[in-house]
């Protein structure tokens, strides 16, 4: 059973910082790339960071490059995202998401963590 678990999110001030964790079990995690996305009211889901199976490949949305970076600890099972100089637009519910197989339509995805930029 795939389990995608997310945490860390909390409520932050503007310019702080937080790293997201993500917590996966139910595949092989050492070959599947993950992807962040993130979802705030009222607004489409956003793909904000994406890693290789081996982490030696990155990509960024525009709006987070330079502030947000993704990492991987195939060891742990885990993907996290730290995100640095964060600004109120970041508010958000971030999601940890993969394809199971990496080579098919089966995505999968965990239940979020909110984030909350505000003074």
């Amino acid at each position: 059973q795939v389990q995608l678990v997310e945490s860390g999110g909390g409520l932050v001030q503007p310019g702080g910082s937080l790293r997201l964790s993500c917590v996966a079990s139910g595949f092989n995690f050492g070959i599947s790339p993950m992807n962040w996305y993130r979802q705030a009211p009222g607004k489409e889901r956003e793909l904000v960071a994406k890693i290789s199976s081996a982490g030696l490949s990155t990509n960024y949305a525009d709006s987070v490059k330079g502030r947000f970076t993704i990492s991987r600890d195939n060891a742990k099972n885990t993907v996290y995202l730290q995100m640095s100089s964060l600004k109120p637009d970041d508010t958000a519910v971030y999601h940890c998401n993969t394809k199971v197989p990496p080579w098919s339509l089966n995505e999968y995805w965990g239940q979020g963590t909110q984030v909350t930029v505000s003074s």
